[in-house]
């Protein structure tokens, strides 16, 4: 269901940098535009800037929705900070009908390009599936109930005095306008939902990991993995501080653990290349044409059961590879604040590069052993002993191609380098809710 407004919404274009692009928003009126103009309006600020420029919308909230997931912030916090400023620093410059100044509840919707996509991560967001249309997936806000909203646009902007942009770090620094447009220079306030939206996403794949883990160790009573399961879940208390203190103080301190949790998931991360290592080579060994069941189950311990090692095995990538990406951002985040002068978005990107290349390889990898696998042609255990199959065996050979084929349907079915969606719910007292980033 598509909720209707005829009502003004706000919306900014906000630059990570001072750049200068021709005038695209010459001849919008207070009348507003539509949301396909604004999505051509990303296309072309997209095509024409060197850096970055991201969109930011402000809704009033009607219904709230269920915050599970989301990243709470206090009204302190300085992406907080950043957005009052944002609203109190172009309010005058607002057309007529649009209030920014409002103390209600607003929900924010900051799209950021797909340069920005690619650059922190590899298919790491997801697109929201319909499930309403298969195949499809949603390309506006959700409410509790519903698609929130589809009202008409007004670009915001004017004169503003800059605070710290050049100089401040990225929990101090405030906004500029670039020339007498619309183009706001706002680097902190965009590297802050990046962030936290990014990080929000990590943490979501983390307890979609841990509950199929939790599942499939029932079944098994594997002690071994267990304790990886456990040591890998632990290191969440140390994150979770340490992105509360980062984010909403901007300082991080060695008494909270961040660096023993840190050491567990590379730790993991490293059985995880060692076990990819071998996958690939059993895959390598494999003959051409149908494979033995029974020597496939030798190299992938349980693979034609539903909870079987391998599986763990899987899970216990994703865990680590979830985890891995949150510290990452925490890392990146702390290397912009610490950087002095200059673009902390510029310095947050390039913290990120290196590491999240190879943790994008080592995801890459693993979706290409999968795909080998669901491809593979299955033959009974024993070959053709007899030209006769009995009613047991053909179940067996069925049930297992069946479940080594789904395994194509667990590669990630991400959004390419599309842009991204950062929804932030603002509450009355200030504080905000950060939800995971989607594909917008």
């Amino acid at each position: 269901m598509t909720v209707k407004s005829s009502a003004l919404v706000p919306v900014w274009t906000l630059a990570t940098e001072d750049v200068s692009v021709p005038d695209v928003l010459g001849g919008v009126g207070d009348e507003g535009m539509t949301p396909e103009r604004l999505a051509e309006l990303r296309t072309v600020l997209a095509t024409l800037a060197d850096s970055p420029i991201a969109t930011l919308e402000a809704h009033p909230i009607t219904k709230t929705r269920d915050r599970k997931g989301g990243i709470a912030l206090h009204a302190a916090s300085p992406l907080a900070q950043q957005l009052s400023r944002l609203a109190a620093d172009t309010a005058k410059s607002a057309p007529k009908g649009v209030n920014l100044a409002s103390s209600g509840e607003t929900l924010y919707r900051m799209v950021v390009p797909a340069k920005v996509a690619e650059q922190v991560g590899k298919g790491l967001v997801q697109s929201v599936q319909s499930k309403s249309v298969a195949g499809g997936i949603y390309s506006s806000m959700r409410s509790s109930k519903n698609i929130a909203a589809n009202a008409a646009f007004v670009p915001v902007g004017g004169k503003v005095a800059a605070t710290g942009a050049a100089t401040g770090s990225a929990a101090t620094a405030g906004v500029a306008v670039a020339g007498a447009g619309a183009l706001t220079v706002a680097a902190p306030l965009v590297l802050m939902a990046v962030a936290i939206g990014v990080s929000a996403y990590a943490d979501q794949q983390r307890q979609k990991a841990i509950e199929r883990i939790t599942d499939l160790l029932e079944q098994l009573h594997e002690d071994k993995l267990e304790k990886e399961r456990s040591e890998l879940d632990g290191c969440r208390d140390a994150i979770d501080k340490a992105t509360s203190i980062l984010l909403d103080q901007g300082k991080i301190g060695f008494s909270l653990g961040l660096d023993s949790s840190s050491f567990a998931i590379s730790t993991a991360i490293e059985q995880t290349r060692r076990r990819l290592t071998k996958w690939q080579a059993a895959l390598k060994s494999l003959p051409d044409g149908p494979v033995d069941l029974s020597e496939l189950k030798k190299s992938f311990l349980g693979i034609d059961e539903p909870g079987g090692a391998f599986r763990a095995h899987l899970e216990l990538a994703r865990l680590a590879i979830a985890l891995r990406r949150r510290v990452l951002v925490l890392q990146a985040v702390e290397h912009a604040q610490l950087g002095g002068a200059g673009n902390p978005f510029k310095r947050f990107i390039g913290a990120l590069q290196d590491d999240e290349r190879r943790i994008n390889e080592l995801e890459s990898d693993i979706g290409s052993v999968l795909h080998q696998l669901s491809t593979l042609e299955l033959k009974r255990p024993g070959g053709l002993r007899s030209p006769v199959f009995t009613q047991g065996e053909v179940g067996a050979l069925l049930r297992a191609a069946y479940r080594i084929r789904a395994l194509g349907d667990e590669l990630g079915q991400g959004t390419g380098h599309g842009d991204i969606a950062i929804e932030i719910e603002r509450a009355r007292d200030g504080s905000l809710v950060v939800f995971p980033a989607v594909a917008a």
